[in-house]
């Protein structure tokens, strides 16, 4: 996959993540997991144009890292969205915990790629 094709997928995924949590419920605990959520799930686009600047090989890797991190929490914050039943569209959480998983795949090999070259 190039460069830019995968920033596209990122900020097409940070679209759905900002979409989820749009449409969860307003109480106390759904709204600080949302906010959790945007954060996690918008930085890693962002972070994701960061790494695309890194200084050097090892800075491209760490800033991947970050991605990487960044996305674990947020699959983690989709998973908790689930199991409390706050989104009751199935259907777009289904979509943006499989593409977390394959965005996470990604990263994971990339990572592995990359770090090998040092």
């Amino acid at each position: 996959m190039k460069a830019f094709e995968l920033e596209e997928r990122l900020i097409t995924f940070t679209v759905l993540i900002v979409q989820v949590t749009d449409k969860l419920p307003k109480s106390k605990a759904s709204m600080n997991l949302a906010g959790q959520l945007v954060r996690s799930g918008t930085s890693v686009s962002l972070n994701y144009g960061e790494a695309q600047g890194g200084e050097s090989r090892k800075d491209f890797i760490h800033k991947l890292k970050i991605v990487l991190k960044e996305l674990r929490e947020t699959h983690i914050g989709l998973k908790l969205i689930k199991r409390l039943d706050y989104l009751p569209d199935l259907l777009m959480l289904e979509k943006a915990l499989k593409e977390c998983n394959e965005l996470i795949a990604i990263f994971t090999k990339s990572i592995k790629t990359a770090s090998s070259k040092l």
